[in-house]
């Protein structure tokens, strides 16, 4: 089922979100949707508090552009990244790579914005998957800065936030422009 994305500045994007202590039914069925959400609207990653809840849940697929990173393990293992998409990540623990670099990123709750974001090059991350069963990656390239994106989510933090101090004063009109555009897009108005 496709969701309804929630857009800046809802509160609940600022929501430092609960662990998901057990996997129900319901979690499957959100994850399910999310990854429907995600891919209806083009996206490479969707958090939990994107479509309105709170928890720490989120889905990524890069599987679209397989040179999009250099390398990918899963448990220590070197893995083909398209064969591991989409992922469906609990509760995430990430460890950043010393190395950064600058990359345009958008925002599915920030429709028609994009910004140069300073990210780390590699990552590790462990996450609990679907089954209960606890997961590391260590990757690079744009799953990495998806990881990133998708846990700042998960913390209340927005790419916006990640900004640097010229880039936030730049990008203050645009902003207000888009959301008064976001909310008539909302009301129907014209």
């Amino acid at each position: 089922m496709i969701r309804k994305i929630v857009r800046y500045p809802e509160p609940v994007l600022r929501a430092k979100c609960r662990p998901v202590t057990e996997v129900t039914p319901e979690v499957r069925t959100l994850a399910a949707d999310m990854l429907d959400t995600m891919k209806e609207a083009n996206g490479v990653g969707l958090a939990a508090p994107q479509v309105g809840v709170d928890v720490q849940l989120a889905v990524i697929d890069v599987s679209h552009n397989p040179d999009c990173v250099t390398f990918m393990k899963v448990d220590g293992q070197s893995v083909n990244m398209v064969e591991h998409m989409p992922i469906v990540f609990l509760n995430p623990k990430l460890e950043l790579g010393s190395e950064k670099e600058l990359g345009e990123e958008g925002c599915l709750s920030f429709p028609r914005l994009r910004a140069d974001i300073r990210r780390s090059c590699g990552i590790k991350v462990s996450y609990t998957d679907l089954e209960g069963k606890t997961t590391t990656v260590e990757t690079d390239g744009l799953l990495a800065r998806a990881f990133q994106h998708e846990i700042d989510h998960l913390n209340g933090i927005l790419f916006i936030d990640r900004m640097n101090a010229v880039a936030k004063v730049g990008i203050k009109r645009k902003l207000a422009r888009l959301m008064q555009e976001w909310e008539e897009d909302e009301t129907g108005e014209e």
